[in-house]
């Protein structure tokens, strides 16, 4: 268990952390929820604080702007966790915070599969949980999330009722805070993928061997729509993971499906689940690199009335961000001449550092220099599942893009 402090009287008091006297601790009072290490006095104090310690920060002047989570090691160096600098970071905490977003989903989805915990949205910096029926994923991304995580398993079992749980720790965002990867079962079983219903398809999470927490919910609305463009279509699905978009488009009444993934894996996961639909019969899979298979494609005169293309993200960080508006640019254009005349293009990118003016523009591009002609008929994000704190536009990384092509 975490640290906590109950009283000033019954516990040591917490380290205190301060703002450098130009950084601005208005953005942080108006509900910003980071500070980063050149905003921040580094003595030798601060920088000899364990990962993840909670400590008061305090703006230039030594007035209390909240309780934090500290890093030295992490850019963002202090992660804010409560406005109450006295505030006790327990089970009991966590489990209000729970509650709250529980709340929430109840009200949006009709069955417990959805994103429980969208990180700082959801009032837990750096912590993502997934939820699948009677299982969660818990990604705790933070420092002090790791040191919290049997706190988090016990307040996520109370609040949920869930009796299988899973640690995902993997990817860039532990590596920036320091952490090691692993990804290990914490509580119960769970001994095969779970059937997932979402969008009328039936998707088949591996919540122990699979990609992040088993499957994307951000796509959910996206998946619907593109669903709707798919009565009686031929879909190519691209970068299709499980089969997000295309088992969306069979059970909206696609005539057939074709998922390309470079994950053999992925793709039997995606059979799997075209058949638990009774949709088997028109839906293929074909591994390789995506861009491989485009131009193969291509090559073969090969046309859709629906073209999806959802890759993972190609510009991750800013220093990313021209190389992976150029790879971008690429998929509009190899996949654009794929698209039967009056059929659709939806183009996505996860990418937190190309925004939305950014990546339209590449996708333009692309399909220009694919020798269509396009307008647009929508724009997507993430699910409601996946709430965006509004100081933070960082958590609003979802775009889809979906064109009508001549």
């Amino acid at each position: 268990m975490m640290n906590t402090v109950s009283t000033p009287d019954s516990a040591p008091s917490r380290p205190v952390v301060r703002l450098r006297p130009k950084a601005e601790a208005r953005a942080i009072r108006h509900g910003f929820p980071w500070v980063y290490a050149d905003e921040l006095v580094l003595d030798r104090r601060t920088q000899n604080l364990a990962p993840g310690t909670l400590a008061v920060l305090e703006d230039a002047e030594r007035r209390p702007l909240g309780l934090v989570t500290v890093n030295p090691q992490s850019k963002i160096t202090c992660r804010m966790l409560d406005r109450n600098p006295d505030a006790v970071i327990d089970q009991a905490w966590l489990a209000a915070r729970l509650a709250r977003a529980l709340a929430l989903r109840d009200r949006l989805f009709p069955a417990p599969f959805y994103r429980l915990i969208h990180a700082e949205a959801d009032g837990l910096p750096g912590v993502v949980i997934d939820r699948f029926g009677d299982a969660a994923v818990i990604q705790p991304n933070a420092a002090w999330a790791e040191a919290a995580l049997d706190d988090l398993v016990q307040a996520l079992v109370q609040v949920t009722g869930v009796t299988a749980v899973v640690k995902n720790g993997s990817g860039r965002a532990r590596g920036l805070e320091g952490l090691a990867e692993e990804v290990v079962l914490v509580r119960g079983k769970i001994d095969a993928p779970i059937p997932v219903p979402m969008n009328g398809a039936i998707y088949m999470a591996d919540l122990l061997g699979g990609q992040k927490t088993g499957l994307f919910y951000d796509q959910r609305p996206n998946h619907a729509f593109a669903a709707g463009l798919s009565r009686g279509a031929r879909v190519l699905d691209v970068f299709s993971h499980v089969g997000g978009f295309g088992l969306a488009a069979l059970a909206g009444g696609a005539a057939s499906a074709l998922a390309v993934d470079g994950s053999a894996a992925a793709l039997d996961l995606a059979t799997a689940g075209a058949k638990a639909m009774g949709q088997g019969d028109r839906f293929q899979t074909r591994q390789g690199d995506a861009f491989a298979v485009l131009e193969a494609l291509g090559e073969e005169g090969a046309q859709f009335d629906v073209v999806i293309c959802d890759p993972p993200a190609f510009a991750p960080a800013k220093p990313a961000l021209e190389a992976g508006l150029r790879a971008y640019e690429r998929v509009a254009r190899l996949a654009a001449p794929l698209v039967a005349p009056g059929g659709y293009l939806v183009l996505c990118s996860c990418s937190h550092a190309a925004d939305l003016n950014a990546f339209r523009n590449a996708s333009a591009r692309g399909i220009g220099r694919g020798g269509r002609r396009s307008q647009i008929l929508h724009t997507g994000f993430a699910g409601a599942d996946h709430p965006v704190l509004p100081q933070l536009a960082e958590g609003g990384y979802l775009k889809s893009l979906f064109f009508r092509l001549d």
